[in-house]
């Protein structure tokens, strides 16, 4: 069993080295979006730095590793096709606008520092999950990576029908709900978060014992509660029309079959000038 201490230290120096680095290329592109790139990409840096040190070589060890770097590889891939050449993301435009020259180091901590921090809180699976290098690959294990498959198939389809839908011209200013948007309004993050509640329960039989839910559990609420769905709800709620019907029949993260929404009409009793329509309740797909 390695030690601990030497796997934390491990995973500090790295993800210390891989933001700085990260943002000194954000000042020379004067475009901070890269972080956004960095993350995926930063969590298989983290992984291969903790197998490095501990030496592991067991077979979960290299299941956990072919896992985070499958998915770190293709989310990094995915970000990097889609924004680049794009220019920066409005959300640090607005950053940089209102710090105007103190946006530099402004962003080392408030973007590239706190992004750090959460990418080694969450990296507590695959990090830890290198320690014990004789655990064996069990029930949990092949549990951890069912869980793991089918959040990628989530994550990967989703991003896939998202971009495909986007590519029609036809589907100019319509919502997406259609496949796996049709039973999730966030198929992606619900990916996202099923992948690693998978590298949790690998990584819980392979060293990182309960810290590795510590990690699954923090990405779980940054998708649903911080920076994921609860976020762009509340953007698309506001700009973009027909949004918020789409948000009252399908549900916001878990997969469920669509809601029939309730249409209000008059009430017959009433006087025949009460008998107008209630055009804000008629919810239609």
């Amino acid at each position: 069993m390695a030690d601990t201490s030497t796997v934390l230290l491990a995973a500090i120096v790295t993800v210390t080295c891989l933001m700085l680095a990260t943002w000194s290329v954000s000042l020379l592109r004067r475009d901070a979006s890269i972080v956004d790139i960095v993350w995926g990409l930063g969590f298989v840096v983290v992984a291969w730095s903790a197998k490095f040190v501990t030496g592991a070589s067991g077979g979960g060890n290299w299941l956990l590793l072919l896992m985070v770097t499958v998915w770190g590889l293709r989310l990094a891939g995915y970000l990097a096709k889609r924004n680049l050449g794009k220019g920066e993301d409005f959300r640090y435009q607005a950053m940089r606008r209102k710090h105007g020259d103190r946006f530099a180091i402004v962003s080392l901590y408030t973007v590239f520092g706190l992004q750090g921090a959460l990418m080694f809180v969450v990296s507590l699976p695959v990090t830890m999950g290198q320690r014990d290098t004789d655990a064996a690959a069990g029930f949990l294990v092949l549990l951890g990576f069912v869980v793991w498959a089918i959040g990628m198939y989530f994550e990967a389809v989703g991003d896939a029908q998202l971009a495909r839908f986007k590519r029609d011209p036809r589907n100019e200013g319509r919502i997406m709900d259609q496949g796996l948007w049709a039973l999730t309004r966030h198929p992606n993050y619900f990916g996202d978060a099923m992948v690693w509640w998978g590298l949790a329960i690998v990584g819980s039989t392979q060293g990182a014992g309960m810290w590795a839910f510590l990690g699954a559990a923090v990405m779980t609420v940054l998708l649903v509660r911080v920076s994921g769905a609860a976020m762009l709800d509340r953007l698309l709620a506001k700009r973009k029309p027909g949004y918020a019907e789409y948000m009252a029949r399908t549900s916001g993260f878990i997969p469920m079959p669509k809601r029939s929404v309730p249409v209000r009409t008059p009430r017959r009793d009433l006087p025949t000038r009460q008998h107008q329509p209630d055009r804000g309740s008629r919810r239609e797909q």
